[in-house]
């Protein structure tokens, strides 16, 4: 059976993102079979057994992530001309204050926080900042299937026959999207349900129906609700909570 790369099967496997598994190998933290692996690109059979030490077990148990409710005119990832990114909300005075938090704000929360996922600039809405590259990997990964879920409120006319186009027919950038489930919520708000996440998806869904997005906000990631997250606040992922 042929050799893979070491770090790519710890991410594979869950243990941690690619990142980290070279930072944990070049430290020492890694074994293969018992065996302390500590030379990057060192690749092993599938069928070898890898752990981490305490060490790197205990660094995975403080990472955080943080659910934010991102209002419209910030960027969820790089900071655009003119535009604030996000992350720039994650301070100790936006903390929710009704949430009752097991953990307390520290400065090294914010080192390698990084989106999992985007939200567009003129939306708002859950947004998922995470260190943890696991986490990542099972929000944004190739193969992640997480539902998200959006309220939409939107102008136009709707005849039956788009709206099941919105749910299943219509092609992005060439490829055909996935099926989605989109309902109204009311009579001039639609729900939307995804399972992936392309640039812009559901604004250019519903041009390709002749509907106007006026304000889209995302209330769900797979489990993780916004609940009564105030806009423009945050809280931590607790232990207890996955998506």
């Amino acid at each position: 059976m042929e050799k893979i790369r070491l770090s790519k099967l710890m991410s594979e496997r869950g243990l941690c993102s690619r990142r980290e598994a070279d930072r944990f190998i070049e430290l020492g933290w890694v074994f293969v079979d018992g065996e302390k692996i500590s030379e990057l690109g060192t690749k092993i059979h599938p069928s070898q057994k890898i752990t981490l030490n305490k060490a790197a077990q205990s660094e995975q148990t403080q990472w955080v992530t943080v659910l934010l409710n991102k209002p419209i005119g910030y960027v969820s990832g790089q900071p655009e001309p003119g535009y604030e990114p996000a992350i720039v909300l994650i301070k100790p005075e936006n903390q929710f204050a009704n949430h009752t938090a097991t953990k307390r704000f520290q400065r090294s929360h914010l080192k390698n926080l990084a989106p999992a996922g985007r939200l567009d600039i003129d939306s708002q809405g859950l947004l998922v900042l995470t260190q943890d590259g696991r986490i990542a990997k099972q929000l944004i990964g190739e193969n992640s299937n997480i539902e998200k879920e959006y309220l939409v409120r939107v102008e136009g006319v709707l005849p039956r026959e788009k709206l099941a186009l919105l749910n299943h027919g219509l092609s992005l950038d060439g490829q055909a999207l996935k099926p989605a489930q989109v309902s109204w919520q009311n009579q001039d708000q639609l729900r939307f349900i995804l399972h992936e996440g392309k640039k812009r998806q559901i604004r250019r869904m519903c041009e390709l129906v002749n509907l106007k997005v006026i304000g889209l906000k995302r209330v769900r990631i797979g489990q993780v609700t916004l609940g009564n997250l105030p806009e423009g606040q945050w809280r931590y992922l607790e232990e207890r909570e996955g998506f």
